[in-house]
């Protein structure tokens, strides 16, 4: 059994060590995406991608913290990727793998940038979790789901989950 996945989520858990919220906003987001990707019937390759950039999209925000002062999307972007590799390499995750959840980490805020089912998935498991956690107005919500939500099981999330508002 390939327990890799696992310890990718605690390298992420490690670097985010004491920061609770962070964690727990990568597993969520591991878990949505892990569900829509088994609803989209990925094959095993996309859906190891898809669970990776999950559990590592926001693996930079400690170092752009402390690098910039802040943490804007684009320093994310930026400090993200390096990690991720690192992370990835060490468990020998092949290079395509590698190449592929850092593209997407390098650009999951970039949403002109999705050029396939498994960076879509990010974004809408992604959203999935920050609309919840950020308590996001319904215009907002409905705004980005006509605007970047794609698949028919993000939208069957979202229905569940906002059973009020129209998508």
């Amino acid at each position: 059994m390939d327990n890799r996945i696992s310890k990718v989520a605690s390298a992420m858990m490690l670097k985010n060590s004491g920061d609770s919220r962070r964690i727990e906003h990568s597993l969520k987001v591991y878990a949505y995406a892990r569900l829509l990707g088994q609803s989209e019937s990925l094959n095993d390759e996309l859906l190891q991608i898809v669970e990776l950039t999950a559990l590592l999209h926001d693996i930079g925000i400690h170092i752009a913290e402390k690098k910039y002062g802040k943490c804007s999307s684009q320093d994310q972007e930026i400090e993200g990727p390096p990690l991720a590799r690192g992370i990835l390499t060490s468990l020998d995750f092949s290079p395509f793998v590698v190449d592929r959840v850092c593209f997407i980490i390098s650009k999951h805020h970039t949403f002109t940038s999705i050029d396939d089912i498994d960076f879509q998935l990010l974004v809408e498991a992604d959203f999935l979790v920050n609309a919840l956690e950020d308590q996001l107005s319904d215009l907002q919500i409905t705004n980005f789901a006509k605007n970047i939500f794609k698949t028919e099981s993000g939208y069957n999330i979202l229905r569940w989950l906002f059973p009020h508002l129209e998508f």
